[in-house]
């Protein structure tokens, strides 16, 4: 699509401040999307949206914690009074702090504390920003999931994902990607498009230096999801623009 297609239209990605979320702004950016990046620190979501300025992006930043309900409602009203709404959200932000831990070994603390980031915080800024969502021209919600949280996946014994062992993380994302088809079903009359992405294993300081994947291609299907024409799927998983289980 060219980029003029995209122009006028608003978009908010949290944790954007690096890795995926700063690349997933950067390509909306680029497709002529006003793109507000969003992190828990203000200087680091400065200076990532001052990066993207120059490379030509209309570039802005705000302080959002997803765990925070003020800095959450604060954001929504920036977007409100200095925006005029918002057209497209990206759920980026998330937290992985259980590698390698069995379910039996897990602390009750890390499971909590991963939910906040990853489902709660998720869910608060959909209710936050939906409103403005509801009144846009180009509705679209993308939840950055992972097939770690895919059921289907993990209770395979013979999937790839059978050794991997991270239980709240991906119990959130399971949560997660149920949150994304309840938004769907909801919102399925009204042109927004709900859906959740899997980037893949990526290079970033979740996915460690031993990913196979570049954040350029981690970025791919989030950022299609986001720009779906309106004939486009809702309520879907997908990682590499195709299908995930559930």
């Amino acid at each position: 699509m060219a980029e003029v297609q995209f122009t006028g239209v608003r978009a908010l990605v949290t944790g954007a401040n690096r890795g995926l979320g700063l690349e997933i702004s950067r390509r909306l950016g680029l497709l002529g999307m006003t793109v507000v990046l969003a992190a828990r620190s203000g200087y680091e979501a400065r200076d990532a949206a001052d990066r993207l300025k120059q490379a030509g992006v209309d570039a802005h930043s705000t302080i959002l914690d997803v765990t925070d309900a003020k800095t959450v409602a604060v954001t929504a009203r920036l977007l409100d009074s200095q925006f005029g709404g918002l057209d497209v959200l990206i759920n980026n932000a998330g937290i992985m702090v259980d590698s390698s831990v069995p379910p039996s070994e897990l602390d009750l603390a890390a499971l909590r504390e991963t939910f906040e980031t990853n489902v709660f915080g998720a869910f608060a800024v959909i209710r936050a920003v939906l409103p403005m969502i509801r009144a846009s021209r180009f509705g679209r919600i993308v939840n950055m999931s992972s097939s770690l949280g895919s059921m289907t996946l993990i209770g395979d014994r013979h999937s790839p994902y059978d050794g991997a062992v991270s239980p709240a993380y991906q119990a959130s994302k399971a949560a997660l990607n149920a949150i994304t088809v309840l938004f769907a079903k909801e919102l399925r009359d009204t042109g927004i498009k709900v859906n959740a992405a899997c980037p893949g294993w990526v290079r970033t300081a979740l996915g460690s230096d031993r990913a196979p994947l570049s954040v350029e291609e981690g970025a791919d299907t989030p950022v299609w999801l986001a720009t779906l024409p309106d004939d486009g799927p809702s309520g879907g998983f997908f990682n590499q623009r195709k299908p995930v289980p559930w």
